[in-house]
């Protein structure tokens, strides 16, 4: 892999939920979870057809072995990552977010299933974590990271708050690249995620922004790229599903 001290460009960056605002990126996509928090659960059953469980215990699968104690969750939502990573055993798992709607319905599920000692959710911007440096075994973003207002420097943070030798697992969307895969979720992403999306939740925005945010994002090698230069190492990603997401695992550097 060739490095650079260039900055790479992430075209995501300059994506936005709603296009007619001059709102910054993260206070746009604060706004677009805030707004779509009630029926987000039910659109990611709905709009991955159930496969987003599956992904979901993939990733998880892949700290199995660093046996974490405690762990953060960034853009944690709901809790559904954070609710599935307890399966690894940590003591603690803090989820943040920057959307308080989205907490306070993670917040309802955990007192539903009796976590609310496992998992702890607070609001804080991934990009500014309210954290000490080397605090954590592990990090996850789970479809989060495409929504970082400034890539690097969220990736940045993550490597702050992890622990020397801690892992980093990054679940996000990325683009198919085989026939007749990519023309297929070319008309799923453009077409009936945007329908389905703003007839459940009642913004346009949110499910228009979500396939041009993942068309543009630096997936595969691109986004090794970008964390290598953070400072990561032992970096490998595994395409899910003809590559329509894509999984990625690094570690900070041991002392």
């Amino acid at each position: 892999m060739i490095m650079t001290n260039n900055p790479i460009t992430n075209a995501a960056d300059k994506v936005l939920p709603y296009k007619d605002q001059s709102d910054s990126k993260k206070e746009q996509v604060r706004q677009m979870f805030n707004n779509i928090s009630p029926k987000y659960d039910l659109l990611n059953r709905v709009l991955s057809f159930g496969i987003d469980i599956v992904w979901r215990k993939m990733a998880v699968n892949l700290l199995r072995a660093d046996k974490p104690k405690l762990m953060l969750d960034i853009a944690t939502g709901t809790g559904d990552f954070a609710v599935e990573a307890l399966s690894l055993k940590p003591d603690l798992i803090i989820g943040v977010d920057i959307s308080e709607g989205m907490l306070v319905y993670g917040q309802e599920k955990l007192k539903a299933k009796g976590l609310e000692d496992k998992i702890k959710l607070q609001v804080a911007d991934s990009e500014n974590l309210p954290f000490e440096t080397g605090k954590f075994d592990a990090v996850t973003v789970s479809f989060g990271v495409r929504n970082f207002e400034n890539l690097e420097k969220g990736l940045g943070e993550m490597l702050r708050v992890l622990r020397p030798g801690g892992s980093v697992v990054v679940l996000e969307f990325s683009q198919p690249t085989v026939f007749p895969v990519k023309q297929v979720y070319g008309w799923y992403s453009k077409t009936l995620l945007p329908f389905v999306g703003k007839r459940i939740s009642k913004d346009a925005g949110a499910y228009t922004y979500l396939p041009e945010s993942a068309a543009v994002f630096p997936s595969g090698d691109r986004f090794l790229e970008i964390m290598a230069k953070t400072g990561y190492n032992e970096l490998k990603a595994k395409p899910l599903l003809f590559g329509i997401t894509s999984l990625y695992y690094g570690k900070k550097p041991a002392l």
